[in-house]
């Protein structure tokens, strides 16, 4: 398993909830159990206690994207560094469900948790899966998405560092409202008559009742 895959635990629990819109979908232990994806095992030592545990986690999550998100760098390390040390893993070279052609394994890092309960496993995964894209791309990829009221997490891999939005459909979205807003800026922008507008244009006489 690719290191970076640890990265999208910390993506998927900050995006269980979105302040300003009120929402927050991770209020059960089924909710906490589908963050897991396909680590069944994982997921089946979720319990009732782990619904507010992992809202904690995810609070403190969210704040490490919050300060690279406004450039503070310094700040977002500090809270990063705070979970690593509260939920320590243990790297381990594995070779399991990855074969090449000739049968051999496919060595590859691997994480390994020793939690006490769900929520430890998880947040520890997450917070080594985040520092690890964090010191290999830099803070500044870290980011919130920029489409009102959205705010979503997500990890800029882009070639130029160019991310702004959590998604396609809040880039669209975006660059809908933008568009809108020149529109509306244009319309409202004088002309050489000192009107505005569509009153400018109609305090202009029509060419039928200027003509004789």
């Amino acid at each position: 398993m690719e290191l970076a895959y640890y990265s999208d635990y910390a993506v998927r629990l900050v995006n269980t909830e979105e302040p300003v819109r009120g929402k927050d979908i991770l209020t059960s232990i089924e909710a906490v159990r589908d963050l897991f994806g396909g680590n069944q095992s994982a997921a089946r030592r979720a319990t009732e206690a782990d619904v507010t545990r992992f809202r904690s986690v995810r609070a403190r999550l969210r704040a490490v994207f919050e300060a690279a998100d406004s450039g503070d760098e310094t700040l977002a390390v500090d809270l990063l560094n705070s979970l690593l040390l509260e939920f320590p893993v243990s790297p381990q070279i594995s070779g399991h469900d990855f074969r090449d052609d000739d049968g051999r394994p496919l060595w590859h890092m691997h994480l390994a948790d020793h939690p006490s309960n769900a929520t430890a496993g998880y947040a520890a995964i997450a917070a080594m899966g985040l520092a690890f894209h964090l010191t290999e791309y830099g803070v500044d990829r870290l980011g919130l998405c920029e489409a009102p009221p959205c705010r979503n997490a997500y990890l800029d891999t882009s070639t130029n560092r160019s991310r702004r939005y959590c998604s396609d459909r809040c880039a669209t979205r975006a660059n809908v409202a933008a568009y809108r807003a020149r529109k509306r800026l244009e319309a409202a922008r004088p002309d050489l008559t000192g009107k505005t507008g569509l009153a400018a244009d109609s305090a202009q006489p029509s060419r039928a009742s200027g003509e004789r």
